[in-house]
């Protein structure tokens, strides 16, 4: 039987490193010079790379903590389970390139900058379908300690995949406005902040109980 801690504790670590490696894209080329201007100039000119920086920063702040939630209610763990998992975290370890390039690129406008959003939002599109297929899978019978009714099953899909499918619009529309595509990402990472998919929040209610002394 394969070991649902080693699971969370890679995923754990991949998460870790990833938005660890988020911070990296923030840094200032160097002192003022000819070619790179005065420290104001160069924080003024990296306005992209702090609100990429931002969106994806709560993005996968959001993912791991429900990711967390989700594979604490997983009792089996199988091979299929495993490569799901991997799915999502190859797409969460690309995160930080897509935001280094979106924060290179997004200041300067024109086809370049379209591409770069549109990449990021490939990018966020692969890591919500890593994640709605895990969650297709916890739907399964007997493999989580609190399942989802049969008849709230849809719903918990809808919640699921509804972050993907705007995703996918954002790719679209990156090449009509490459800001606004990257503010859209932002209202998605708000609103994950805020809603609880009914399926997350029961569990997440059950282990708070069971984890409650009596």
């Amino acid at each position: 039987m394969i070991d649902r801690g080693r699971l969370e504790a890679f995923s754990d670590g991949v998460f870790a490193v990833a938005i660890t490696l988020l911070a990296l894209n923030l840094a200032v080329k160097g002192p003022p010079d000819e070619i790179n201007g005065t420290l104001a100039y160069q924080l003024g000119h990296q306005w992209a790379a702090y609100a990429a920086y931002l969106i994806s920063f709560f993005t996968v702040g959001i993912i791991w903590v429900n990711h967390h939630i989700l594979v604490s209610n997983i009792v089996v763990v199988t091979r299929m389970l495993l490569f799901l998992n991997l799915v999502l975290l190859l797409f969460v370890v690309l995160i930080p390139v897509a935001t280094g390039t979106v924060g290179d690129y997004l200041p300067k406008g024109g086809f370049d900058a379209k591409l770069a959003v549109a990449v990021y939002g490939i990018v966020l599109t692969g890591m919500s379908v890593g994640f709605s297929s895990i969650a297709e899978w916890s739907l399964g019978e007997g493999r989580t300690r609190v399942p989802v009714p049969p008849d709230r099953r849809w719903a918990a899909r809808i919640r699921f995949m509804s972050g993907g499918l705007v995703y996918l619009v954002i790719v679209g529309l990156a090449f009509i406005s490459a800001p606004a595509a990257l503010g859209l990402s932002g209202l998605v990472a708000v609103y994950y902040v805020f809603e609880r998919t009914p399926t997350l929040g029961k569990i997440a209610d059950s282990a708070s109980d069971q984890d409650t002394p009596s």
